[in-house]
């Protein structure tokens, strides 16, 4: 029997900006360009860079070799960063019109727009 996938809730959201808290570029600060909900990872712009092997395929137009992409890493590896405060930052909730919205928990700005 197969094992049930379960949806795990990830403190970050895609179009975030995050500090990298380890790995070779530790202390990084970029955009999450994708969030993998089923393995708890997440894509971060600019960083994990890994070499990939690619075949050429003449149909796509893409061409044969040596091409570096951002590899998924851990979404505990990466915190918050709260523009206002200019920190990493842990996340806090707020009702705020009905609606529950991220709250930065050092300079309390609402991080959702």
């Amino acid at each position: 029997m197969k094992k049930a996938q379960v949806r795990k809730n990830i403190h970050v959201r895609t179009g975030d900006r995050v500090v990298v808290l380890a790995g070779k570029d530790k202390g990084k600060v970029a955009n999450i360009k994708k969030v993998i909900t089923s393995t708890s990872k997440v894509v971060v712009e600019g960083v994990n860079m890994v070499t990939k092997a690619t075949k050429p395929n003449p149909m796509a137009g893409i061409q044969g070799g040596l091409i570096k992409v951002e590899a998924p890493m851990d979404s505990s590896n990466v915190m918050l960063y709260c523009l206002s405060c200019e920190k990493p930052t842990r996340l806090s909730h707020k009702i705020v019109d009905g609606k529950k919205v991220r709250v930065c928990k050092k300079c309390g700005e609402q991080l959702d727009i």
